[in-house]
């Protein structure tokens, strides 16, 4: 697969925005993207001529030392390979780059997709506001990816999927409910689960929206967990989004063992990171170790690549493959568990 970074502005914002295209790509002898390529390009996420590291990306950096030398697979600007290709448009967590998923990324895009990033910030700023004036500006970018994919000759957005991961997973649900160009949603332990009150505040009825959904989450997240959480945010305080999404197809997998930084696969490749997971949620991992929150990254990218299968290119196999049970798919038993719920009527 190949990788495209545009500079690109929308200027009825006056917003840049670092645009990474993962493509199918045909063949080329040129070296792959290693992560400390990645990670040079947080430089100039918010300002093409003026590139500066955020302080974040020191520690980052710091972090991922190890990893920085490793290899991954798209080679940048390698050309596309014949054909027309679905579309995925990729939101990050909260304030984070572009490419925070890039092993997914590139993954889809190895298996004929055309995947769209741009990073998660704020209005003027590098941290979003979380209410709705955090989200706004990023259901924006999400419709500008869709705007400038449909001025590729790769990218067919007939077939359009946003998926996001936290913070990322809430502003595409948002982006959804007002761009009809999006076929389908993939929720990446996404802020739907965190914010419902923030949902309906954007305008949105869970209960009307007739779009599939993919969630995928950590599966400790209990109801104490929750009230915890909303008593630190009261405004976000409303009827769980999931349960209402009852006139779209829904698909959940839940990973027993998993927390929420696992979900994106630069924070598995960083030893600080790590760390922190540990020492934060050792009352959810018990006897879960790294090697279960990297295996569990791997049957996200499965489920993920199923999902959008099924629902974009409308491949019976992978419609089978999401209703059968994790061990017949040759999961772990014990590790995660899958539920499907077809749309009910209209």
């Amino acid at each position: 697969m190949g990788l495209k970074v545009v500079e690109q502005y929308d200027r009825s914002r006056a917003r840049a925005l670092q645009t990474l295209v993962w493509h199918p790509a045909g063949h080329t002898d040129a070296q792959p993207m290693h992560v400390a390529d990645y990670l040079d390009l947080w430089a100039t996420e918010r300002d093409f001529d003026k590139p500066q590291m955020p302080v974040r990306a020191q520690e980052w950096r710091a972090g991922m030392g190890p990893t920085l030398a490793d290899p991954l697979r798209a080679v940048r600007d390698a050309p596309p390979a014949a054909g027309s290709f679905p579309v995925v448009t990729y939101t990050p967590g909260y304030s984070n780059p572009s490419w925070e998923n890039a092993d997914l990324c590139e993954y889809l895009a190895s298996q004929g997709f055309v995947v769209l990033a741009s990073p998660s910030m704020g209005v003027t700023t590098e941290f979003p506001t979380l209410d709705l004036g955090g989200i706004e500006p990023q259901v924006r970018d999400i419709s500008f990816l869709i705007d400038y994919a449909q001025t590729l000759p790769n990218a067919d957005v007939s077939a359009v999927a946003a998926a996001g991961f936290s913070w990322g997973g809430i502003c595409n649900v948002v982006a959804a409910a007002r761009d009809p160009r999006i076929k389908t949603l993939v929720c990446l332990d996404g802020g739907v689960r965190f914010h419902p009150g923030l949902v309906r505040q954007a305008g949105v009825a869970p209960e009307r929206m007739t779009t599939p959904l993919l969630s995928i989450a950590q599966g400790q997240w209990t109801p104490e967990d929750r009230a915890q959480f909303i008593d630190r945010n009261p405004g976000h305080h409303g009827a769980d989004v999931l349960n209402a999404w009852v006139h779209g197809d829904f698909v959940q997998v839940l990973l027993l063992g998993f927390t929420h930084g696992e979900h994106c696969s630069m924070v598995q490749r960083n030893e600080a990171f790590w760390r922190s997971i540990f020492q934060m949620y050792a009352h959810k991992k018990v006897d879960y170790g790294r090697d279960d929150g990297i295996e569990g990254y791997d049957w996200l990218a499965r489920y993920t690549l199923a999902f959008l299968n099924a629902y974009l290119k409308h491949d019976a196999d992978a419609l089978a493959f999401l209703k059968r049970t994790p061990a017949e798919n040759g999961a772990p038993r014990r590790f995660m568990t899958v539920y499907c719920r077809p749309a009910h009527g209209p």
